[in-house]
């Protein structure tokens, strides 16, 4: 059976209680047809709450909710994902609606300490916060336990790729993520194309070929060979290729802005504004 992002919108906006729907005037960032987002993880120095107050401050109406801005630090996260109340991920849902952002997806990365319950914990965690698509640096040993719960919850999981092309358990080379989708209609991409230019791929491509398996993508700018991480426009990765061909080929990707390339003392929300005026302009 496949499914369509039509379909996944509308049971995910089932799901929502009446009190999530009445939110704030949404934040619009899409620049001609193209939404730019953020992967929270960007603002991984800030509480979500800070996290938050930057997307609003920058304009960005669209969010990828990094785990780390939801699990504590110091805790036991195995105890923790099984006995926080689902009440809690719901409230979560709710500081995006209030602020106007959608959440488009949990980024939580399942690997091989995850027993069976968390796996499932997760997913009930995601229709807590009423969402259609979890986003996972997983490996593909894991993902073989994680099939069958996307498919009991049919919730969509993406797996994000880097660019360890030296492990064969790590999502890095196109074979690993068509590895990952042969399993379920519900295993997507969430391909992120600063790590498939350093691992010597062409995202341009991937993209037109698979766009109908890609739930979002990450906008960060490497060098190839591996190389570092970059302001946008410094490196090799072709950024303003890839937001040209959502634009003209009216993809309904997102694609949310990945800010890795800070060092203690940047200023990370006038980073992030910088990598939205660069989309900006790259999507003239």
């Amino acid at each position: 059976m496949n499914f369509s992002r039509r379909e996944f919108g509308k049971a995910a906006l089932a799901a929502l209680p009446l009190s999530a729907l009445a939110a704030a005037k949404k934040i619009d960032s899409r620049i001609h047809g193209v939404q730019i987002g953020a992967q929270s993880y960007s603002f991984r120095d800030m509480s979500l709450d800070a996290a938050i107050d930057a997307m609003k401050t920058i304009g960005l109406g669209e969010c990828e909710l990094y785990q780390g801005h939801v699990e504590p630090q110091g805790q036991n996260l195995h105890e923790w994902r099984m006995a926080t109340p689902l009440d809690f991920f719901a409230g979560i849902r709710k500081k995006f609606d209030q602020a106007g952002i959608q959440l488009l997806a949990y980024n939580l990365s399942f690997n091989d300490s995850f027993s069976d319950e968390e796996i499932d914990r997760g997913f009930q965690m995601a229709r807590a916060m009423g969402l259609d698509l979890i986003t996972a640096s997983s490996t593909l040993s894991v993902i073989k336990r994680v099939a069958p719960v996307a498919e009991k919850y049919k919730i969509r999981v993406a797996m994000h790729g880097h660019d360890h092309t030296e492990d064969p358990n790590q999502f890095a080379t196109p074979e690993s993520f068509a590895a990952a989708m042969a399993l379920t209609p519900l295993f997507w991409v969430n391909l992120d194309i600063g790590h498939f230019t350093a691992a010597g791929y062409d995202a341009v491509a991937y993209i037109q070929q698979h766009h109908d398996r890609i739930a979002v993508l990450h906008i960060k700018d490497r060098k190839k060979n591996h190389g570092a991480n970059l302001p946008l426009g410094e490196g090799e990765t072709p950024i303003k290729p890839v937001l040209q061909l959502l634009k003209h080929n009216k993809y309904p990707i997102p694609a949310n802005i990945e800010y890795e390339y800070g060092k203690p003392g940047m200023d990370t929300v006038a980073e992030v504004r910088k990598c939205f005026e660069y989309c900006k302009r790259a999507l003239a």
